[in-house]
This record gives structure tokens, C-alpha cells and sequence, in this order.
């Protein structure tokens, strides 16, 4: 009866693919149909995903990962932001690729402070800390600056991201791939809103201090599991927000009020332990503002 039923569920979504098809040929290498019917069933069983072919195109990683996000969408849930991955050196170095990846984050995927979640809630399940912020307005798009960036979003709040890696050899995960996997989108805790005002976007100081500030990672016991700075994201976390928005307008997307846009990690991606509690304190943010997720 599984067997059958897990038959039924690719047979779905192929023809849900199908529905969907355009009028324009894919890129080569785009996975097929089937390939990408067989990958979201993979992922909602919690299961490794054979590693894509290394030829691979970004190109192909793109229509692939596009078509990955609509058959998840089926189900869990509507669009409600998107995410930047492998925007800090240190994370680009470990996947060997130079450059920002896109994903989307959908409505299921987001969980609030204090969540307690499995510590198997991947595949392949990783944590970092992350920062998210939430649109104001469509004139993100023309920001150029940290400032402007400030300007046109209501609100920052601190996010522990729960990517899953996915694949069976995570020590070939490049660029392509993690674009394909829909930049390891899987969960994130969610912290309480701090406002962005007009003043405060104004007066500089917010910019410095998310650029200046120290992203610790402990445990429930206080012990630091890691730490990076504000400026391990392209230099200012905000400079994130800027390539995304751009990337997103490439693609004909126009971002809404009340979108979230997920930054990047500010520490190393570290696996998850059961019965471990953590916390994500964003030291020099006004009021040292945390974010905590207790894994069973």
C-alpha cells in the first residue's frame, strides 16, 4: 500500500508539472518530470536525495529549483519571503562557490520563538544564525545602500535558520545544487519584530550597529557554540537585502509588504542535537535582542 500510495503522490505532481509547463523549452540540464516529482517526494519523506549530475548548469539548477518550489507549495502553503544563502565567505568557501544563491520560504516552513521541533527535521538538518527582515514596500528594489535598505522595510527579527542539506554527499554540494534544493529551505524560528522608523532608518545608527554587532550561538547551558560578526554578510547584512531584491526583479518578481527576506548565515552550520536548546543573541542590537528553538 505505501509503495502504491507513494506512486500516486509522484504520478500527482507529474502531472501537476505538467499543468504548470510553459511554452519555453528548458535550459539543458533542467531536471525533467519525474526527476523533480521524485525529489519533492523525497524531501516531504525526510529522505537523502541522490547528489545532482555534475553537469549541472546554474542555468538548469534555476528552472529545476522553480519547478521544486511550486510542487512544494502544494504542500506547504503560499510564498511569504524568500531567502540569500552562501552570502558569508566563510559558507561560500565550504560549498565552493563565490556567489549568492536564492530560495523560497513558504507559509508551513516558519515557526515562532521557543518552537520545540525533532532534531531529525531534515534529511541531512542543519541550524544557523540568521536575520530576517520584513518588506515595507516595493521600493526595496531600488535600494543601493544599507540606509535605503533601512527605509523601505518595517521591521528586522532575529531568525535561527533549520536548512536541510538534502543530498546523500553533502561534501560535493556546489552552487548549482544548492540552488536546485531551493538553497536548503526547510524550516526557521522566527523572533519578535523590532521597528524600523523613519528616525531610526535615518540616523545611521541602526545600520552600524546591525553591521558592528556580534551574532552569539549557545546553548541552554550558556555555552557558546559559535559567534560571527554583523559584517560576515557581505560586508554589511543588509548588502544582502540588495542582491536579493536584484535577483528577485531578474526573475520578474516584485516583492510585497510583509515579505520576509531571510540574509545568510552569521555563524557556521552546526547539526542539530536532541534534547539541545538554542539561542541566537544579536549583542549590540538595542535591548540584545534572542531568538531560542529547543530540539527533541
Amino acid at each position: 500500500m505505501k509503495r502504491l500510495a507513494a506512486r500516486g503522490f509522484v504520478l500527482l505532481i507529474a502531472a501537476s508539472l505538467s499543468a504548470c509547463a510553459t511554452r519555453q523549452p528548458d535550459p539543458p540540464t533542467c531536471p525533467d518530470i519525474s526527476a523533480i516529482a521524485e525529489m519533492t517526494r523525497t524531501y516531504a519523506a525526510l529522505e537523502p536525495l541522490p547528489n545532482p549530475s555534475d553537469a549541472l548548469s546554474l542555468a538548469g539548477a534555476v528552472c529545476g529549483r522553480d519547478k521544486f518550489v511550486r510542487l512544494l507549495g502544494e504542500r506547504y502553503g503560499k510564498v511569504v519571503g524568500y531567502k540569500a544563502a552562501l552570502t558569508n565567505p566563510a559558507v561560500q568557501k565550504r560549498f565552493n562557490y563565490p556567489a549568492p544563491v536564492r530560495g523560497t520560504l513558504l507559509d508551513a516552513m516558519i515557526v515562532g520563538d521557543g518552537a520545540e521541533l525533532p532534531a531529525k527535521f531534515g534529511a541531512l538538518p542543519v541550524f544557523e544564525a540568521d536575520l530576517v527582515v520584513v518588506v515595507r514596500d516595493a521600493s526595496i528594489h531600488e535600494a543601493r545602500t544599507p540606509e535605503q535598505v533601512l527605509a523601505s522595510i518595517a521591521s528586522i527579527r532575529p531568525f535561527i535558520e533549520l536548512p536541510d542539506l538534502i543530498v546523500k554527499d553533502p561534501s560535493r554540494i556546489n552552487g548549482p545544487t544548492i540552488t536546485l534544493i531551493n538553497a536548503g529551505a526547510r524550516l526557521g524560528v522566527l523572533g519578535a519584530p523590532i521597528a524600523v522608523t523613519p528616525s531610526s532608518a535615518q540616523s545611521g545608527a541602526l545600520s552600524a550597529a546591525l553591521r558592528d554587532m556580534t551574532v552569539r550561538v549557545i546553548d541552554g547551558n550558556g555555552r557558546e557554540l559559535d559567534s560571527g560578526k554583523g559584517s560576515a554578510i557581505l560586508d554589511h547584512p543588509l548588502n544582502a537585502v540588495i542582491w536579493l531584491a536584484d535577483d528577485l526583479k531578474k526573475s520578474g518578481i516584485t516583492l510585497k509588504p510583509g515579505d520576509l527576506l531571510s540574509l545568510g548565515s552569521f555563524s557556521r552550520l552546526l547539526p542539530p542535537q536532541a534534547g539541545q536548546t538554542v539561542r541566537v543573541i544579536y549583542e549590540g542590537l538595542a535591548g540584545n535582542p534572542s531568538v531560542s528553538v529547543r530540539f527533541r
